[in-house]
C-alpha cells in the first residue's frame, strides 16, 4: 500500500511545541504510550502487519527547509534552537510495539525518551484512520467534491453567527486528502462577506504552509499527565504551567485544565499564571457549566472573564459551537477547535474513535518504570488509563474517597 504519511510538519502544531518545551525541562524524561480504541473496532486481517510497515516508513520522513523557513516565520515563539533538532530528527520505528490479537483488535505501544515518542502519536492515529479506511474498502466511496460543499457551508454558518474557529482534524481525519479538501474549503470562504466569525487557521503545519494559514494550538494533556507521573497530580499543573512559561515566557499561552478534573487544577490556578496566560481550553464536561466555573475563578481572582479567551474543544459540531457562541460570547472571548467533524464527516462513514495516550513516566533513564500515570476528565467516560492507576489519582485528589474510608 502507498505511503500515507510523507511531510513531517503533517502533524499537529501543539506537538513539536510540546516537544521543544519537553527538551527545554524534562531532556531524559522517558515514558509509555498506550493506544486505546474506544468503540472495540475489528479491524481487517493483516492491519498489525501493515500499520508496522507505515510506522517504518516514517524513518525515511525529514523535514525540509522550506518547512523550517515556515516555522520560523509563522511560528516565532519557537526558539531556533528547535530547528536544529528539527533537522536531525529522525523516527525511529523500534519505539513502537504494534500487535493485532486473533480476533482482530489492536494494540499499540510506544516506549523511549520522552523528546522522540511525542511525535508518534498523532502521525500513528492518523495512519490507523485512513488505513482501516483503505482496508476495509470504504475510502473508494468518499465523494471529496461533496465533502468540501459541506465544509464550506458549515464555515459560512460558524461565522454568520460570529464563530472564531479553527480546525483540529488531523488525527482522526479519514484521509490526508479529506483534510486538505476541508482546509481548502475552509480557507476559501469570504469571511468579509459572509459575517462576523473567522477561520482563524488550522493545527496541521504543513495544510498551515501549504495554504499560508496559522498553525495553531498549544498542549495537549500528554504534558500534564506525564508531569502528573514523574511528580503527582496534587501540584502537575502547577509545574506544568511554570515548566510551560520557562520555555514560551508568555506566548501560546491557552492552558488545558482537564487532565486531572477542574477542582486539583483551580487550586493550582494562582493570580500570577491566571494573568499570564491568556485563557483556558474546555475539552470535556458541559461545556455552560464549564465556562461558568472558568468566570468564577477568574472573578475570584479579580480578573474580568471578558478579558479572557476560552477555546472550546470537546468533540464539537457546528450546532454545539453555534449554541455555545450564542450563551459563551457575553461572559469571554470564546473561540472553537473543531476536529473530526470536520475531516471526517461523510455519509456512511463513522470515524474511529481512538486516542493514544501517555501511561507512565519517569525522570530519568536510570529509574524504573514505577511512575503510571493517567488523563482524568471532567466526565467519567473519558478518564484513560489502567483502572487502578485512576482510581489511585483520583483518590489523592479527593475526586473519590480512598478505598474503605467510612467503612
Amino acid at each position: 500500500m502507498r505511503q500515507i504519511i510523507t511531510h513531517l510538519p503533517d502533524d499537529d502544531l501543539y506537538k513539536f511545541t510540546m516537544c521543544c518545551a519537553v527538551i527545554d525541562n524534562f531532556p531524559r524524561a522517558q515514558v509509555k504510550y498506550s493506544f486505546t480504541d474506544r468503540g472495540g473496532t475489528v479491524y481487517p486481517a493483516g492491519f498489525g502487519r501493515e500499520l508496522e510497515r507505515q510506522i517504518a516508513m516514517l524513518e525515511d520522513v525529514v523535514i525540509t527547509d522550506e518547512e523550517i523557513a515556515f516555522m520560523k516565520r509563522r511560528c516565532r515563539y519557537i526558539p531556533h534552537w528547535f530547528y536544529s533538532f528539527l533537522r536531525g530528527f529522525r523516527y525511529d520505528a523500534s519505539l513502537a510495539r504494534v500487535r493485532q490479537d486473533a480476533s482482530g483488535h489492536l494494540q499499540v505501544e510506544f516506549e523511549g525518551c520522552w523528546t522522540t515518542t511525542i511525535l508518534l502519536e498523532v502521525k500513528v492515529l492518523a495512519i490507523i484512520s485512513e488505513l482501516y479506511l483503505m482496508m476495509t474498502g470504504r475510502d473508494a466511496g468518499l465523494d471529496l467534491a461533496a465533502f468540501a460543499e459541506k465544509t464550506r457551508a458549515k464555515a459560512e454558518r460558524l461565522i454568520r453567527n460570529g464563530c472564531i474557529f479553527s480546525d483540529f482534524g488531523t488525527r482522526r481525519r479519514a484521509s490526508f486528502a479529506a483534510q486538505e479538501a476541508a482546509i481548502r474549503a475552509l480557507a476559501g470562504v469570504d469571511a468579509a462577506a459572509t459575517g462576523p466569525g473567522r477561520f482563524t487557521g488550522t493545527s496541521n503545519v504543513y495544510f498551515a504552509m501549504k495554504y499560508d494559514l496559522v498553525p495553531v494550538g498549544t498542549m495537549a494533556h500528554e504534558i500534564i499527565a506525564a508531569i502528573g507521573g514523574m511528580y503527582g497530580p496534587q501540584m502537575a499543573n502547577y509545574l506544568a504551567m511554570k515548566a510551560w512559561s520557562s520555555t514560551y515566557r508568555g506566548s501560546l499561552g491557552t492552558f488545558l485544565y482537564d487532565t486531572f478534573g477542574w477542582e486539583i487544577f483551580s487550586l493550582n490556578f494562582s493570580e500570577d499564571y491566571a494573568n499570564m496566560f491568556k485563557g483556558l481550553r474546555v475539552d470535556s464536561g458541559d461545556n455552560r457549566e464549564e465556562l461558568e466555573k472558568i468566570a468564577a475563578k477568574y472573578r475570584s481572582l479579580g480578573i474580568d472573564p471578558a478579558t479572557k479567551q476560552v477555546v472550546f474543544s470537546n468533540a464539537l459540531t457546528v450546532d454545539q459551537a453555534v449554541e455555545i457562541q450564542h450563551f459563551a460570547a457575553p461572559v469571554c472571548q470564546p473561540s472553537f477547535g473543531i476536529g473530526t467533524h470536520f475531516t471526517h464527516d461523510f455519509p456512511g462513514v463513522d470515524p474511529l474513535n481512538i486516542v493514544i495516550k501517555l501511561v507512565a513516566a519517569k525522570i530519568t533513564e536510570s529509574w524504573p518504570f514505577f511512575n503510571e500515570t493517567c488523563k482524568l476528565s471532567e466526565e467519567a467516560a473519558k478518564h484513560t488509563g489502567d483502572p487502578a492507576v485512576v482510581r489511585r489519582f483520583m483518590e489523592s485528589i479527593h475526586m473519590i474517597p480512598p478505598a474503605g474510608a467510612g467503612s
